[in-house]
This record gives structure tokens, sequence and C-alpha cells, in this order.
């Protein structure tokens, strides 16, 4: 058939490649013929090349074949008349063999998969119309967790119970059915989409001025540290940036006690009221900790007041230890982190409060955040460490470090806790236009004085001529 991707309409992001084909003693030759035109038809839209697309097949029934590897072929004709001499096996059907052959031979580097990226998808096809005769749901779960995305195809009267253990997730986009091979073709077209890039930020279809953000099928702009997105949602300015993003981290450790956890939800709400609250401005992120470190929820989840105070009454207490240091990690490596919903160039603020001495050590936990430029207040209440609360909070001290010998006392820290950092971005705005102003007029006065300065020179030499 012809098809729009064929014609170079659509970019394929850089893949390997595996077919998983069963070719058991139930798939009739001419049945097995109609499964390597479908792949032949997938391959054929695809950006075929070592730096590209790279194309493995495993053939399978009670052993298992490989009858391409992902280093053999580099052009798509070697690919396709490769397929078109493939044989069928005709005996058992062991699916599970065929998967963990594909996890540690077809998708080993040696024989040509690329070093894990997240640059590199690595993705699986499997093609089945049986019940496979050994176990598949462990060996699948072991494919998905080593980065395989893998797609089921079922066939006739296959068994859609292992089709759905083997498949990755979301299984309504990862599992197929077709009632005979004679159909099978009609997946052509979803496959080519599959590996069709709907990333506008690699394909440069995309008009933000500093960052692009992948999303599915669309993107968002962002803009460096120190830039705040404008109005637009494309432009970046160097003004001061009404978008913070504020984590509490929370120490809900046995001493805390049931009525005063509490009191701290009531003083987190109290601290939220006074954010600007929104999705364009003050995102709040919560992650609560005694022996382990439990995110409550990322930032971003809920962008206005309503939702955010409700999710904080929902938090469970957790009644354990204290490991502040396991905490402050968690809230660097993971929250803050642009994979789990912060935004790149936004000012971080992370508000921490305990009421005792951690189990483990902060130092570097605190240093590493503080480096990474977050705003790190800390607050403590009864037997917190005045040294402990020290290291943790950002310069000056005096700014970010608050105690109190009683919960009951805490609202006077919501009320004296500053966090919209930044002055006003109009005034900022109108600073920047000064400055280049005052720069552009010096800068004048510059030329004019290089001009005079010549004009000297030359009047200079011709008094000199006369005399």
């Amino acid at each position: 058939g012809l098809y729009l991707f064929s014609a170079g309409l659509c970019k394929t992001r850089p893949t390997d490649l595996v077919f998983i084909i069963d070719s058991s003693r139930s798939v009739r030759p001419s049945e097995f013929e109609q499964v390597k035109v479908f792949l032949t038809n997938v391959i054929d839209g695809l950006n075929v090349g070592p730096n590209t697309t790279r194309v493995g097949v495993v053939n399978y029934a009670s052993r298992v074949k490989n009858e391409v590897f992902l280093k053999t072929h580099r052009t798509k004709t070697a690919l396709v008349k490769a397929v078109s001499k493939i044989e069928p096996l005709s005996t058992g059907t062991m699916t599970g063999l065929a998967i963990q052959f594909a996890l540690n031979v077809a998708f080993s580097e040696a024989e040509g998969a690329r070093p894990k990226s997240p640059d590199v998808s690595k993705v699986a096809i499997i093609v089945t119309d049986g019940r496979p005769q050994d176990n598949v749901k462990e060996v699948a779960q072991r494919a998905r967790d080593a980065g395989i995305e893998i797609f089921a195809i079922g066939v006739g009267r296959v068994d859609m119970t292992t089709l759905k253990q083997m498949a990755s997730e979301p299984l309504d986009d990862h599992v197929d059915y077709v009632e005979s091979y004679s159909v099978i073709e009609k997946l052509t077209k979803k496959f080519q989409e599959v590996f069709c890039v709907s990333d506008l930020c690699a394909t440069g279809d995309h008009d933000c001025q500093q960052v692009c953000i992948s999303t599915p099928g669309s993107y968002k702009c962002a803009c460096k540290d120190g830039f705040t997105l404008m109005d637009d949602g494309r432009t970046c300015s160097a003004c001061g940036n009404a978008a913070i993003d504020t984590v509490f981290v929370i120490d809900g450790s046995k001493s805390v006690r049931p009525e005063n956890f509490e009191l701290v939800k009531k003083w987190i709400n109290q601290i939220i009221d006074k954010l600007d609250v929104s999705d364009k401005n003050t995102h709040v992120g919560l992650v609560q900790y005694s022996s382990t470190v439990r995110t409550e929820f990322p930032l971003g989840r809920f962008n206005n007041k309503k939702d955010l105070k409700e999710a904080v009454k929902k938090m469970d207490y957790m009644e354990r230890g204290t490991m502040t240091g396991m905490a402050l990690r968690h809230m660097v490596d993971s929250v803050f982190n642009i994979a789990q919903g912060a935004r790149p160039g936004v000012q971080k603020v992370a508000i921490v409060f305990t009421d005792g001495r951690s189990q483990d050590y902060i130092g570097d936990a605190a240093k590493k955040a503080k480096e990474l430029g977050l705003k790190m207040y800390a607050v403590g209440v009864g037997n917190a460490l005045e040294s402990e609360l020290k290291q943790i909070a950002s310069d000056p001290i005096g700014e970010h470090y608050f105690y109190t010998a009683d919960f009951k006392a805490m609202s006077q820290i919501a009320k004296k806790l500053q966090i919209n950092v930044y002055e006003d971005p109009c005034e900022c705005d109108t600073l920047v236009k000064f400055q280049k102003k005052v720069e552009d007029a010096l800068q004048a006065l510059n030329k004019k004085y290089i001009l005079y300065e010549s004009m000297s020179k030359r009047i200079a030499l011709l008094e000199n001529k006369i005399v």
C-alpha cells in the first residue's frame, strides 16, 4: 500500500526495534508470509540506519532463532530482503523463551543494540496466535524493567491473558488483536505512527525562544535560569520571576504526636494561603518523612489553593523515625527533578520542618541543595537542633531559620516567613529598560568621544604642518 509515512513526512526517533514472531505449528506457511508482509510494511515506514532505527528479527516456536541482529543490516533494502528469506520453524510455542532471548541476546550491545539512553527507544513487537507453553509474565516484566517497550499482537485463537501479561502499559496502546493473519496488514499504519516522532521539540517545529519541553503530541516553552516566561508562553524576559517551585519537607516522626501533626498541616495551609498559586506562578509539592520518605504530591499536580489545601489535609501521619538527611536527598534528586514536575529556570524554594535531631547525617544533602541554588528555609519546633537547622538554612541565616518551643506558636512563623523572593516583575522590567537606555547613551557618548579624539589629533597634525 501507499503510506504517507514512507514519503518522509514522519521523522522517527532513534529506536532499537526487535520483532519477535511466532512460527509455531498453528501458523500456516501462507499465514507466515502475511506476517512477513506486515514486517516489511512497518520497516518501509521507518528511517533505517545505524544512527536512526536499527531492526532485528527473532523467530520462535519450540526453539528460538535469531534471523536478523540489530547490527546486521544498515539499509532498508537489505533488511527487507532478509525478512523475505525467513522460514517458519513449525514446532511448539515457547514465547517466554523468545522474550528471554530478546532481552539477553537480541537487545545486547554485542549484537548491535545501543547503550541505554533517553535518546534511544527500545521496542519489541511480539506477533503470536497461540497460548505460550511456558511462563511469560515474569520474563516480560524483566524486559519492561530493562526499558524495553513491548507491543503484543494476538491473532485468531490467541490467549488474551498472556498477551496482556507481556505488553507494556497502557494496555490499550500496546495490545492489538486481529481475527486472522489475512487482516494483520491493517495494523501497519498504527505501527508506522507509533514510530513517528510527535516530539515537536526534536523536529524544531516550535516557537520557543529558549527552552522547549516535549509533551505527548505537543510542547510547552520554558526559560533558562534567571529568565521568566512571558504571558505569550513563548518569549523570555530577564526580569524577576513570579514563578516559584515551593516544596514542603515535613517531619512525620513519632515525637511530633498526632494532635500536633494536625497543627503542622494547618501551618502549611496558612503559608499556601500567602502564595500566588497558579499554573504560571507558584507550584507547591509536599514531602513527608520519618524512617522513610514519601512524596505526598509532586510539583504542579494541584495548581489552585483549594485542591492543594485539601491534599494537605488528607496527608496521613507516618509516626516513625527522623531521617532528615534522606528526606533532603529525596527532595533534591526526585521532587525538584524536571521529570517529576519541577520547571526549568524557575526559582526553587524548600521549607523544611522538623521537631527533633536527625537520625542520619544531613550536611552533604543540605550543602548540595544550596549549591544547586535552592532557597532553603529551616523551621524547628520543640527538640529541633539549632545547629542542624542552621546547616539547612540559606544565607542570610537570620531570614531563613525559625524556631519555636511550642507547636501552637507556629502560626507566628507562618506570618514571618516571606517566600515571594522576587520584586514585582514590572518594576524589574522598567529597570532593565532603564539600564538599556543608560548603556545606549554611554555608547553614543563613547562614539562621540572617539570621533572627538581623532578630530583633535588631525587638528594637531595640521597645526604642526602650518608651524
